[in-house]
Parts: structure tokens; C-alpha cells; sequence
């Protein structure tokens, strides 16, 4: 025998072997699936259906329960009569076929088996819980019935007993008692008959009505109290001391307070027809409404009852304070118009006081108006108050405005003389430059002082002029004097250059003689001297002669120009 014969002949053993291990599976399969099957209708069995029917049929029942059980009966009856047996009997085709090996017919019935016992045993488990709440019902209804009618007892008693309470609603809640007295009757009726159902239905509508009247009850309460004594008490307490303030000359006039008094109370009278039809939610937020509007109108008359006292506090201390800043603005208007004779306000304040003046005034006057009201009992108190409060902060505003432009107008005088004293100063200091470039006998001033010194000369005249004008502006003249001591230190510094540059060439000259030899020092003397004598250009006499002498030796002129300055500085 050839190897390959062999392998074909192992290979044909391998697959006998799994074929037979199939089989041999494939049948335990099946008897576990029809045990299974078997345990399904075992438990539909130990349901005890066909007793639970029997019981129901001796407890006489009607109605909706009687369609329920008949319904359910069929359920039941046609599981029995059809589709057990039909399983019963395929699962005795496939245990044959089974033992036989005839595997896929066995599969077969036992899948159409499966099929039929899954949605058997589903159906009989609702069946038994239907008929396990129908058994049951008879007993929980009476137990309910029993919880609910000794709550419907105690209620009702509660609520006669306190029926001065409940107001309005009071005839609404005898007709819901009534109403669920009906009810009981019906439930009991009904459990007479058999149709525990419906009995359940009604039992389960009263309950919820139970526990609707549990709710509302204390809201009830609560509200009748707010309608009948709060806010009774509340109205009449505010009409009380409303009369009370006005006969004590008290002015109200942001509401007329009898009026909507008035209007509450028919507010209240509506909210009582909602207490009788018991519209509690519609009833709660008509009573925050009327809660509110009765705090707004105590808010309206304590407002009036606590800005009495400042008012009165401050009456005589509101006229004192006024009758001070008139005066006070009546002086400062005359003295900065006799100031304007002599000086230029050039901040408008001359204007501003007029109006701070008329403010006052106009204080004066509302205050007027206000103690006359008081006096007529027309004043509004929390109305003057704020008024007041406004005047008294504006007041101190005034008085700070008005004493800082007093003080303002009162530094012009010792401006002017500032002036002066100044004008003197810079005249002196002018005098003392133009002195000392005469005293230095320079051949001439260079074209720049020249014209810097006639600068500032015209100047000072001009602000002296200015300074003996009818009215001076003095915000003027002193911008003009910061202007003038600026130019006086330019000037003074132009001839300081000057002097020095003039000094520096005569050194230098007398110094680059050493090499008068030669061409370029003789050139720059030449040209130097030329600049010095002629076009007074001393600056530029000095580069010239100092450029011509650093060539020749370099070093030297800043060793002048060192030693001069020097020499200066220790004077």
C-alpha cells in the first residue's frame, strides 16, 4: 500500500470520526432542547390555571372583572385544548426521530415546538398574574376601601369641625365630600356584584381626590386666614393711620390711600370666589398680589412718617444755611464786578458767580414754597426731604466754588505787583548785560544780540504798557513774563558768548604769534582780525584763528581755551 493510499484512508477515518462525534452531539442537542420543552410545559402545569378558574367562578364575578376572566379563560382554554397537546406531540415525533438519528426531521419539530411553547408560557404567565389580581382584588378592595373610607371619616369631621375656617370654600368642600361619599357607595356596589375592577377603579379615584383635599386643605386654610383677618386687620390698621396722619397735616400724594383701599377690598371679594370654587393655584398668586400692594402702601406712609422728623430738624437750619450763601454770593458778584473795573476775568467767573447767585435764590424761593406747604399740611415730607438733601450737598458746592474763585480773583492784586516787581528785574538785568559788553570796548555787537536785546527791550515795554492799562489782564501778562525770562537768560548767555569768544581770539592771536612765519597762521590772523574789528563775528574769528593754530600745534588752543575758563571760575 502506497503512502498516499494511506493518508487517503486516515483522512476517510477523520472524517467518519467527525461525523459520527456530530451526530452523536447533535442528538444530546436535541433531547436537552426537548427537555427544556418538557420543563416549560411542566411549569405551565404547576401554574394550577384550571384551579385558579374554578375559584374565580365561585366568587360570582361581573362587570369588567367577568370580561377579564372570560377573556383570559380562553387564553387559558385554547393553550390547553391546542397548543400544549400540538407541542406534547411534536416533542414525541422528535424524540422518535431523534433515537433514530434522524437528525434534521427532529430539528425540525423541535423548532416548531420551541416556537409554539415560548409564546404559550408567556401568555400563561400573564393569564396567571390576571388571575391572581383578580382573586386578590376582592380582598386588597375591601382592605382599601376600609384605609379609605375611616381617612374619608376623619377628614370630614375635621372639616365640620372647623368649617368657621374654611369661609367661602366650606360649601365647595361639603360638595367633594358628598361627592366621594357617591363614590364609596359605587366602589361598594360594585364589590357586591363581583366587578372587583371597577370597583378598583373608583377606589384608586378616590383616593387621588383623598389626597388632593390632604393638599389643599392647609392652603385653604391659610388663605381664608390671609383674606379674613390679615388683611382685614392690615386695611383697616393703614386706614386708621392714614386719617390719623393727615389730621396731623401730613401730605400724600404719590396715591390716594382711601382709594386703593377701596380697590383691595374688591381685590379681596374676588379672591373669595376663588376660595369657594377652590382655585387654590389661581388664589395663592391673587393673594402675593394683594400682599404686596397692601406692603406699598405701609412703604408709602412710613416714607411720610420718617422724613417728618428731618424736616423739621432742619427747617430753621435749611433757612439759616440759605439766607448765608445769598449773602455770601451777593458779595462775591460785588466784589468781582469791582475787580472786573480794574482786571480781565478771563475765566468767565464774573458770569458764573451771577449764576451761582441765581441758583441760590432759586433755592431760597423752593424753600419758601416748602414751608408754606407744611404750613397749609400740603407739604409732602418725603419730597421736601429729598429736595432738601439735594440742596444742602449743592449748597456745600457752591460755598467751596464760590471761596476758591474769591481766593482766586484776591492773588491778582499780588500778581500785579509781582508784575512789576519783575518788569523792574528784568529791566535791571538787561541794563546790567548791555553795561558790560560796553565796559569790554569790543569794536561792536554782533548783528544776533542786536536784534535779541531790541527783542527783549520791546518786551518789557510792552507788558509796562499793559501793566498801566484801566484793566489789566494778568493771565496774559503772566504768560508774556515767562516768555520775557526765558529771552533775559538767552540774552544774558548770547553776551556771555560773546565776551568769551572775544577774550579767546586775543589769547589765541597773541599766542599764534609764536609761528607768524608762517603763511596759514598769518592768512588766519588776517582773517580773523578782518571778522573781529569789521563784522563783529567773534565766534566765528575764533574758529578761524584756533583752527589755524591746532595745525601748527596741535593741543594748543584747548590748552588756552582750558586755562582761560579756569582762571574765570576761580574769580
Amino acid at each position: 500500500m502506497s503512502s498516499v493510499q494511506t493518508l487517503i484512508i486516515i483522512a476517510i477515518i477523520i472524517l467518519i470520526i467527525l461525523i459520527v462525534g456530530f451526530i452523536i452531539i447533535q442528538n444530546r442537542k436535541h433531547l436537552h432542547e426537548i427537555e427544556a420543552i418538557d420543563n416549560s410545559v411542566d411549569k405551565i402545569a404547576k401554574m394550577h390555571l384550571e384551579r385558579d378558574i374554578k375559584r374565580l367562578d365561585k366568587m360570582d364575578l361581573a362587570g369588567e372583572s367577568l370580561t377579564t376572566l372570560n377573556t383570559w379563560r380562553k387564553c387559558y382554554q385554547d393553550a390547553a385544548t391546542a397548543k400544549i397537546p400540538e407541542v406534547q406531540h411534536l416533542l414525541e415525533l422528535a424524540a422518535d426521530e431523534n433515537a433514530s438519528y434522524h437528525l434534521f426531521k427532529a430539528r425540525k419539530n423541535i423548532k416548531k415546538a420551541q416556537e409554539i411553547i415560548n409564546s404559550t408560557l408567556d401568555d400563561m404567565k400573564n393569564t396567571h398574574d390576571v388571575f391572581n389580581d383578580l382573586l386578590e382584588s376582592n380582598r386588597e378592595n375591601q382592605l382599601q376601601y376600609d384605609a379609605l373610607i375611616k381617612t374619608y371619616r376623619s377628614m370630614r369631621k375635621n372639616i365640620l369641625a372647623d368649617s368657621f375656617n374654611y369661609g367661602s370654600a366650606l360649601n365647595q368642600l361639603e360638595n367633594e365630600l358628598s361627592s366621594m361619599e357617591s363614590d364609596f357607595d359605587e366602589a361598594k356596589n360594585l364589590s357586591s356584584q363581583g366587578d372587583h375592577v371597577e370597583a378598583k377603579r373608583v377606589l384608586t379615584k378616590i383616593k387621588v381626590a383623598l389626597n388632593e383635599l390632604k393638599e389643599q386643605l392647609p392652603k385653604i386654610k391659610e388663605a381664608e386666614h390671609q383674606l379674613e383677618t390679615v388683611f382685614q386687620d392690615q386695611l383697616s390698621e393703614l386706614s386708621d393711620a392714614y386719617k390719623k396722619m393727615i389730621s396731623e397735616k401730613f401730605y400724600i400724594n404719590k396715591v390716594n390711600v382711601l382709594d386703593e383701599i377701596k380697590k383691595i377690598h374688591e381685590e379681596i371679594d374676588s379672591a373669595r370666589n376663588l376660595l369657594a370654587g377652590l382655585k387654590i393655584d389661581e388664589l395663592d398668586k391673587e393673594n402675593k398680589k394683594i400682599a404686596s400692594q397692601i406692603d406699598d402702601l405701609y412703604n408709602v406712609l412710613a416714607t411720610e412718617y420718617k422724613a417728618r422728623p428731618f424736616v423739621e430738624e432742619n427747617q430753621s437750619k435749611m433757612f439759616t444755611l440759605i439766607s448765608h450763601q445769598q449773602i455770601a454770593s451777593k458779595k462775591l458778584v460785588e466784589k468781582l464786578r469791582h475787580i472786573d473795573e480794574s482786571y480781565e476775568l478771563t475765566h468767565g467767573e464774573l458770569d458764573e458767580s451771577k449764576h451761582l447767585e441765581q441758583e441760590v435764590n432759586d433755592m431760597n424761593r423752593q424753600y419758601t414754597v416748602d414751608t408754606q406747604n407744611i404750613a397749609d399740611g400740603k407739604g409732602v415730607y418725603s419730597e421736601i426731604q429729598n429736595s432738601w438733601l439735594a440742596m444742602l450737598d449743592r449748597l456745600r458746592q457752591i460755598d467751596a466754588k464760590q471761596k476758591q474763585m474769591s481766593q482766586d480773583v484776591d492773588g491778582l492784586y499780588d500778581s500785579e505787583n509781582v508784575a512789576n516787581d519783575s518788569i523792574k528785574h528784568f529791566k535791571q538785568e538787561v541794563s546790567l548785560v548791555y553795561r558790560r559788553l560796553q565796559r569790554r570796548k569790543l569794536p561792536g555787537n554782533p548783528d544776533s544780540f542786536v536784534q535779541m536785546y531790541t527783542l527783549v527791550v520791546n518786551e518789557i515795554g510792552h507788558v509796562s504798557e499793559q501793566l498801566s492799562e484801566v484793566r489789566i489782564n494778568m493771565e496774559k501778562i503772566s504768560n508774556e513774563l515767562i516768555q520775557i525770562s526765558d529771552d533775559v537768560e538767552r540774552l544774558k548767555r548770547e553776551a556771555d558768548d560773546i565776551i568769551n569768544s572775544a577774550n579767546l581770539v586775543e589769547l589765541t592771536m597773541q599766542y599764534s604769534n609764536k609761528y607768524s612765519d608762517r603763511d596759514a597762521i598769518q592768512k588766519a590772523q588776517d582773517k580773523a582780525m578782518k571778522l573781529y574789528q569789521r563784522n563783529y563775528d567773534y565766534k566765528n574769528a575764533l574758529d578761524t584763528i584756533a583752527t589755524a593754530l591746532e595745525k601748527a600745534e596741535p593741543g594748543a588752543y584747548q590748552r588756552l581755551e582750558n586755562s582761560y575758563y579756569s582762571e574765570k571760575n576761580n574769580k
